[in-house]
C-alpha cells in the first residue's frame, strides 16, 4: 500500500497562544489590569490572553503584544511562549522568527512543552536561522516527554522518514500510538497506515481499519476523503466480520 502522509494545515502552523493559567482566569479585567499596572507577570500574561482571545475585550493582538513582554521578562514561561507565538505569527506587530526563537528559547529553559515544540518547528523548518533537524528532533521529544499530543506525532515523523533521526519504524508507531490515543487525527490516520502496511508492527488490518476509520469520522474535507479511501482500501482485504469488529473498535475509541 502506497504510504500517504496525512498533513493538518501547514507544517509551519505554530500553536495559538494557550489558555490562562491559575486564579487570574477568574480575575475581572478591571481586577487584572490593576494588578499588571502592579507589575504582577500572572496578571500580565492573563490580560495580554483576554486581548489576544477576545475574551471580555476586543481582541487586539497590539495590546496584548506588550503585556506578554513585560511578564516575559521577569520570566515568566507562558508569557514567554505566548510572546513568541506573535512574533512568529506576525500578530501586533512585525513578523520576526529570530525573536521568536529567542522567546521560545528562554521558555525551553523551563521545560515548557509548548514552546520545545514550537521551537522544534522553527528548527524543522529553518525559520528564524538555520535548518536543524537533529535539534528538532531533540525538542520534539522534550515535548513529547511531557505528554504533548502534537510533539509525539512530530517526532513519530521524523522517525518514520529518517529526518533529524535514524529511521526506525519501530519507534514511529510508539509515538504515533501515543499521540493517537490522544485524539491526534495526523497520527491516527499515520498509524492506522503503518498498520496496513505491517511497518514498525504486525500487519493488521483490524486496527488499520480502525485508526483509519476514526479519521474518517473525525475530520472533513480532503482530510477526510483521504482517510475514507485508504480506511475502504484496507476494508477490501478483510472479511466481514473482521470490519465489524474494527468498526466496534472505532465506536468504543475514548482519547485519554
Amino acid at each position: 500500500m502506497v504510504r500517504h502522509y496525512l498533513q493538518l494545515g501547514a507544517v509551519t502552523t505554530l500553536v495559538v497562544v494557550t489558555v490562562g493559567v491559575g486564579h487570574a482566569q477568574e480575575l475581572t479585567i478591571e481586577d487584572l489590569r490593576a494588578k499588571a499596572n502592579q507589575g504582577a507577570a500572572e496578571a500580565e500574561y492573563s490580560l495580554g490572553q483576554r486581548y489576544a482571545n477576545g475574551e471580555g475585550v476586543p481582541q487586539d493582538y497590539a495590546q496584548a503584544r506588550p503585556l506578554f513582554e513585560r511578564a516575559a521578562l521577569q520570566g515568566y514561561a507562558p508569557a514567554e511562549h505566548s510572546l513568541g507565538v506573535l512574533y512568529a505569527d506576525g500578530l501586533g506587530g512585525p513578523q520576526d522568527y529570530g525573536l521568536a526563537r529567542q522567546w521560545y528559547g528562554r521558555a525551553t529553559s523551563q521545560a515548557y512543552a509548548l514552546a520545545e515544540y514550537n521551537l522544534g518547528l522553527l528548527y524543522e523548518e529553518g525559520l528564524g536561522g538555520e535548518e536543524d533537524l537533529a535539534e528538532a528532533a531533540r525538542l520534539y521529544r522534550l515535548a513529547a516527554d511531557q505528554g504533548l499530543a502534537r510533539a509525539q506525532k512530530s517526532l513519530a515523523v521524523l522517525y518514520d522518514f529518517g529526518r533529524g533521526v535514524t529511521q526506525n519504524y519501530g519507534e514511529a508507531v510508539i509515538w504515533y500510538r501515543l499521540a493517537a490515543e490522544q485524539g491526534n487525527a495526523e497520527a491516527q490516520f499515520n498509524l492506522g497506515t503503518m498498520y496496513a502496511n505491517g511497518q514498525g508492527v504486525a500487519q493488521d488490518y483490524v486496527h488499520a481499519h480502525m485508526w483509519l476509520g476514526l479519521v474518517a469520522s473525525g475530520t472533513t474535507g480532503e482530510s477526510r476523503e483521504l482517510a475514507v479511501r485508504r480506511r475502504d482500501a484496507v476494508a477490501t482485504r478483510m472479511t466481514a466480520d473482521e470490519i465489524a469488529v474494527a468498526q466496534r473498535l472505532t465506536a468504543a475509541f475514548t482519547p485519554r
